[in-house]
């Protein structure tokens, strides 16, 4: 079929609906959090939007909650990408011994929090949301502890009598862990990463 010359060209999306996607996406992350229960009526006025205007960009509660682990899991992968590529010779496997120890260890002591928080939408979107979708995003993750962790094991700097999918969980269980202690009040968020970074390292070198 021939296109049309004289249809006009779709309108761009006006800059206003543009915004109000955003700001609906970010205080449903805020909300969900907060409240996995959270409902939609809370989330607009988090928004400050209507009703009205927050089901015209997403019909459902399920189709916010997967904007906002979308959000949630790009905003991630792009902070675990940047700090990879801020490291000395990231583009290579690290030479020398110590190397995916040191790599390791710099990932989880600045990346603790962020880790953290990511597990936290998953748990509170994890009820409402297909676990194939939950599980392509949580991939995304786990890609490069996973990565540092199967280097470590190919150069013997890290134990391979267990899986690295174990290792994995492992790392992300004293994240957690960590996370909680200094909420709770039973650590302070000054000194966590440097425990938190230890304890990874000796469960994972032991």
């Amino acid at each position: 079929m021939v296109p049309d010359a004289t249809r006009p060209a779709p309108r761009p999306r006006r800059a206003d609906a543009e915004r109000n996607t955003a700001a609906i996406v970010d205080a449903g992350l805020d909300c969900f959090l907060a409240d996995p229960q959270a409902s939609m009526a809370a989330v607009a006025r988090a928004a400050g939007v209507s009703r009205v205007t927050l089901y015209s960009h997403f019909p459902t509660r399920e189709a916010l909650l997967d904007a906002a682990l979308d959000r949630a899991v790009a905003e991630a992968a792009a902070a675990l990408d940047g700090l990879r590529g801020e490291a000395p010779g990231a583009a290579e496997a690290p030479a020398g011994p110590g190397g995916t120890a040191e790599e390791l260890r710099r990932l989880v002591r600045t990346s603790w929090r962020l880790l953290d928080r990511h597990s936290a939408v998953f748990a509170a979107v994890s009820a409402a949301l297909p676990p194939e979708r939950l599980r392509e995003r949580h991939e995304r993750i786990l890609a490069p502890v996973r990565r540092l962790v199967l280097r470590g094991q190919e150069t013997g700097e890290l134990r391979s009598d267990l899986s690295a999918d174990w290792l994995v969980t492992v790392v992300y269980s004293l994240v957690h862990a960590a996370a909680a202690e200094v909420q709770a009040g039973r650590m302070e968020a000054a000194e966590a990463p440097e425990v938190l970074t230890s304890t990874v390292l000796a469960a994972l070198t032991g």
